[in-house]
């Protein structure tokens, strides 16, 4: 969920709710507060989009371990985590991002989270290792979610995972990768989201 480096925002007056705050909304840190850097790019998931995805991921996500590939706010793997994911691994490019997240893996006592500061496709250049959900909510603005699906083709994903897109509801889903199939969607405002499957012989 980072988006590419931006100016940080402005004051806000007084009185007015900070736009860089959110709660994790379930499991065992639920309602703890998320307080991450003041990136106007950053754009976390609606509480109202993650209640669904986890209603989706309910009974595949505890032990299982995931991706969240564009990390920004961290709330979606945290709130794998939370929810009784064994492990995730969190990436993003922006160093800010990533001493957040490490921040709150420490409060949250868990060494169940490790954080990668770097590019998305860098990333998936590394030998492959498999993710039983992989979370993808890249910049809007950008055409990186059919690459990125490309490289979660080759290695990346265990049997059967799923694999959360985020996107601008007027946009079509990406040409996906074979044995890929669409498994839930919803829509909330101007945001699309879905929960793709990825089946393997």
């Amino acid at each position: 969920m980072s988006r590419p480096p931006g100016k940080p925002s402005r004051a806000r007056p007084a009185g007015k709710p900070l736009p860089n705050r959110l709660r994790i909304i379930g499991g065992r840190w639920r309602s703890t507060p998320i307080i991450f850097p003041a990136i106007d790019a950053i754009r976390p998931s609606p509480d109202r989009v993650r209640e669904t995805l986890f209603n989706w991921l309910q009974p595949v996500i505890v032990g299982s371990r995931c991706l969240d590939l564009f990390a920004g706010s961290g709330v979606l793997g945290l709130e794998a985590l939370s929810r009784g994911a064994a492990r995730v691994d969190f990436v993003d490019r922006e160093a800010a991002i990533g001493r957040h997240i490490e921040a709150m893996l420490e409060r949250l006592r868990t060494t169940d989270g490790v954080v990668h500061v770097g590019d998305a496709l860098r990333f998936l250049g590394r030998p492959s290792q498999p993710f039983d959900i992989v979370f993808l909510d890249p910049p809007y603005a950008s055409d990186l979610l059919s690459q990125v699906c490309s490289k979660l083709a080759e290695g990346w994903l265990a049997r059967e995972a799923y694999i959360y897109l985020e996107s601008p509801a007027d946009r079509s889903l990406p040409d996906l990768p074979e044995g890929w199939s669409l498994h839930r969607s919803k829509r909330a405002g101007q945001v699309g989201y879905y929960l793709l499957r990825a089946h393997s012989d």
